[in-house]
């Protein structure tokens, strides 16, 4: 689970190009919104793009999103469950 957390800050620093942040900037339990990283509603799906063409997961309700990507902690939990790639 460790590996996927890293990943996925390292799929989500190039997706979104958060140029002067690295993968030990972002805590596993940061918000990603409103705190912690401050991602916008445009960064939303840049996510989940991210998570369909990695991942293989595809979402179509944006209030299941907003539970999703809560945190690094979440988003992991959820791709370990879901994914089909």
């Amino acid at each position: 689970m460790e590996a996927l957390k890293q990943e996925l800050k390292k799929n989500i620093i190039e997706q979104i190009n958060l140029e002067d942040m690295t993968v030990e900037d972002i805590a596993n339990e940061d918000l990603l919104f409103g705190g912690g990283l401050g991602l916008d509603s445009i960064d939303a799906l840049e996510l989940i793009v991210m998570l369909d063409k990695n991942y293989g997961i595809r979402l179509t309700d944006p209030k299941e999103g907003r539970a999703i990507f809560e945190s690094i902690n979440t988003m992991a939990a959820y791709v370990a469950e879901h994914r089909t790639k």
